[in-house]
């Protein structure tokens, strides 16, 4: 999976360290051609990412027990179709203050952790909204998730938890701060501090 790497993460939050009013965006992927019946509808399976300074963050599975939270190009997560983006507000938290939350986030969403219809990408940007602008992000995003958990016993496993397209490469906090411009794929986040 394409990875932004770390430089443009600073980069990101040079630019934005003299205002600390940053847009936050839920960009939104359909994730079958169904969804064009579905939508109008109120449903549909959707995967969901935020933009924060030019930046998309998501969540997806994977086998380690690290973290599954992986950034990319903003509206182009590959493997998804673009549908939309919704301005869903702004944070006042300093560009430092997003990467703590993002770290502490890290801790929680660890790729062997997924979970289609408890855990999943729409669930994460639900958090980290809700911690940057104290708003939840819309909720028909996750309908079909949120309805699945009533019906679970019905579902095969299987289809409860997908991986992402590839392991995602992870670096510790030191191994960030030691990274120059010349390091490319890098993935930012790193483990909640005392971990």
């Amino acid at each position: 999976m394409a990875v932004v790497s770390s430089s443009a993460h600073v980069e990101a939050m040079q630019r934005s360290s003299s205002s600390f009013r940053t847009a936050i965006y839920l960009n939104i992927y359909d994730l079958t051609t169904l969804n064009n019946y579905l939508y109008w509808f109120g449903l549909g399976i959707f995967h969901s990412a935020i933009e924060i300074n030019g930046i998309e963050y998501a969540y997806g599975a994977h086998d380690m027990p690290t973290s599954g939270i992986f950034q990319v190009e903003p509206r182009s997560c590959p493997g998804f179709l673009f549908r939309r983006s919704i301005l869903l507000g702004t944070t006042d938290l300093s560009p430092m203050e997003i990467y703590d939350v993002m770290e502490d986030l890290a801790s929680q969403y660890t790729g062997d952790a997924y979970n289609l219809l408890t855990k999943n990408c729409n669930h994460f940007s639900n958090d980290l909204c809700m911690r940057l602008t104290k708003k939840p992000s819309p909720g028909w995003v996750n309908r079909l998730a949120n309805l699945g958990v009533f019906c679970s016993c019905v579902l095969p496993e299987s289809l409860q938890v997908t991986m992402v397209q590839q392991p995602l490469e992870y670096h510790s906090s030191e191994d960030l701060q030691s990274l120059d411009n010349s390091d490319e794929d890098v993935l930012l986040l790193a483990p909640a501090r005392g971990n």
